[in-house]
């Protein structure tokens, strides 16, 4: 979709009304003065910046750090231990407000993107496709994704970590309690959302209207997909990218974020639970072999 050279707004004398009124009628709002092309396109690029630093894009800077740290140390990636979803606090009221808050929290540049893409007062969640009115086709295609990414994802982990380039991941270690599992779920949830309305959503509707071509969309996308996992290792990144790749096709074909938070919300559900579920013995005798 193309900037327009000028928004829409009111005649310029009806402008200058607004500027008399303005004294007499404080409640009055002033149309934007007319903005050029270049103008647009430069704001867009800043607000890009600006959502990403905010979120995933900070994350990807930090992941970067991360793998620095890792690979230079005496032990091999491999011996390295990445845990996901940590306790934060030995008692169990002050974990569970520490989780919820972190997971509330993170939510925020969802909040953020979907405000900046419903700006023009187009509704965000329906540019996107995050709605719910192809429940049981999103469904499907949603199982059918987390199939196709989750289980060739977890045999390339596998041939990952026995080379030597990326970490053992632990997925979950927070302590027991009657919250564990609906927080994990949440923190899937969260995750889905998090990545596939700012990596796919937001981030290739704002370059479409940068006039990107396609292919570099979807590889900006997927690259950004795999730097904020990058702190697992190299198999992490590849993965991730993978996964962006495939995700991001899907959306340019489809335009539906639903989906794709579908998929992302079965297999972190899958990862983050079914670890959670495994008896510590069998986690042991794994690991140790």
């Amino acid at each position: 979709m193309t900037a327009p050279s000028t928004p829409p707004g009111p005649p310029p004398a009806a402008r200058e009304d607004d500027r008399e009124a303005f004294g007499s009628s404080p409640g009055t709002l002033l149309a934007p003065p007319p903005v050029s092309e270049k103008a647009y396109r430069r704001r867009l690029t800043t607000e890009i910046w600006i959502v990403l630093g905010l979120s995933l894009g900070r994350s990807g800077i930090y992941a970067l750090v991360a793998i620095i740290d890792k690979a230079t140390r005496q032990e091999s990636l491999s011996s390295q231990v990445t845990t996901l979803n940590p306790s934060r606090s030995a008692r169990p009221w002050l974990d569970l407000t520490y989780q919820l808050l972190q997971i509330g929290f993170a939510l925020i540049p969802v909040a953020l993107a979907l405000y900046l893409l419903s700006a023009n007062g187009r509704s965000a969640v329906r540019r996107i496709g995050l709605t719910f009115t192809r429940p049981l086709r999103d469904l499907g295609v949603g199982v059918a994704l987390a199939a196709c990414i989750g289980i060739p994802g977890l045999a390339l982990y596998a041939v990952a970590l026995a080379a030597g380039v990326n970490t053992e991941v632990h997925p979950a270690a927070l302590n027991a309690a009657w919250w564990t599992v609906p927080v994990l779920l949440f923190a899937a949830v969260q995750n889905a959302l998090l990545e596939e309305v700012i990596v796919v959503g937001y981030l290739m509707e704002r370059l479409r209207e940068l006039r990107w071509k396609v292919p570099l969309i979807i590889a900006a996308s997927a690259l950004l997909r795999g730097s904020y996992h990058l702190y697992q290792g190299w198999g992490g990144f590849v993965g991730n990218a993978i996964m962006g790749v495939l995700f991001a096709f899907y959306y340019t074909r489809r335009r539906r974020v639903m989906p794709l938070v579908v998929a992302h919300t079965i297999m972190d559900t899958v990862v983050f639970v079914g670890y959670s579920l495994v008896p510590a013995a069998w986690l042991a005798a794994l690991h140790f072999t």
